[in-house]
């Protein structure tokens, strides 16, 4: 058979199904039985079957792609954010097409609005709360998207979040309950919404312990660099902290190169904690006290819930919000006065 003339009537005629079927299997359809797909899946591959895609676009008004617009690209919380989306997505067969805009209010705006025509639902990970307006305004009309960690006072979309003050609350308590009264805070970048809301439950729960905890808050910006200028400018006060909690792990492990540097012990000379459980804190020396959000999960549900969205399943209703609670996961950087 000429490989250049095998259509999906090939595939069909070859399998013993319909057309339809063959069109579902090769799309990703639940409706149809598991020994049927595989037969349909075996018999494309052998005849080597490519649909092509700008005419199945055409035909059934699907570009069989999903959008995911990130505020960067760079370390393991958005690697292990794609991975979560990405099994999905490929479940389904779907491509994905990703852009990040690394902050820029303009870039992200020139991001939504390329989407376009080019994908059937969309994704947005938009921490910055300055402007929800600008968002808003910038999503294309009637596209189904679902949002991930985004702030919006009043949203009509689904959104995805994890309860980041709840986090930091419970990871300063923990370090409260095991004998810490003098703990640094390293906070993320002034206008994300996730590092106010971990900053705030960091507040919150030293002033929940009463007047015998002191904190210190010192800037960072979700990177290892400006964890490690935290930790430098800790050595340099003269005094440490009881403990050091990083708004996110990448800052923690930035810190815990300072102090390494410095011969300074974790945690015999301070503790130290972070947030994320990104894969690389269990692997470190000490391992990482952290909260863990389960990252690919998040990336998972945001994508599984926006394939229900584009298939026209929406009975959680358009604005419906889930919540994400991390869990402590207590490791040897954190140890407890009495165990040093």
């Amino acid at each position: 058979m000429n490989k250049a003339a095998i259509t999906i009537k090939d595939v069909a005629r070859e399998a013993r199904v319909s057309v339809a079927t063959v069109s579902r299997a090769l799309n990703g359809h639940e409706n149809v039985a598991e020994p049927v797909r595989k037969l349909v899946l075996e018999v494309a591959a052998r005849l080597r079957y490519t649909p092509h895609a700008a005419a199945r676009s055409l035909s059934s008004r699907r570009t069989n792609t999903i959008g995911v617009v990130l505020p960067d690209l760079y370390g393991e919380f958005f690697s292990e954010l794609m991975r979560g989306i990405d099994n999905v997505a490929r479940a389904r067969r779907q491509h994905l097409l990703v852009s990040s805009y690394h902050g820029d209010q303009e870039q992200q705006g020139a991001a939504l609005r390329a989407m376009r025509g080019r994908v059937d639902g969309l994704l947005v990970l938009s921490p910055y709360a300055e402007s929800p307006g600008f968002l808003t305004d910038n999503l294309p009309q009637s596209l189904p998207t679902v949002l991930i960690n985004t702030y919006l006072p009043e949203q009509d979309h689904p959104v995805l979040s994890i309860d980041d003050h709840a986090g930091a609350m419970a990871m300063t308590r923990h370090l409260l309950e095991v004998g810490h009264r003098r703990i640094a805070f390293i906070s993320g970048p002034d206008l994300n919404y996730d590092a106010r809301e971990r900053l705030r439950g960091f507040r919150d729960a030293l002033a929940a312990f009463g007047d015998a905890a002191d904190g210190i808050e010192l800037p960072g910006d979700f990177d290892e660099a400006s964890g490690h200028r935290a930790g430098q400018e800790l050595l340099a006060a003269g005094t440490l902290p009881d403990a050091v909690f990083a708004a996110n792990d990448m800052m923690a492990l930035g810190c815990l190169y300072a102090f390494a540097q410095a011969g300074i012990r974790v945690p015999l000379d301070v503790a130290l904690a972070g947030f994320d459980d990104i894969p690389l804190a269990r692997f470190v020396h000490p391992s990482l006290t952290t909260m863990q959000v389960s990252i690919a999960d998040l990336g998972d549900r945001a994508a599984t819930r926006l394939l229900q969205l584009m298939d026209g399943n929406n009975t959680e209703g358009a604005g419906d919000k889930q919540t994400l609670v991390p869990t402590l996961i207590v490791r040897d950087s954190s140890r407890s006065r009495s165990e040093q």
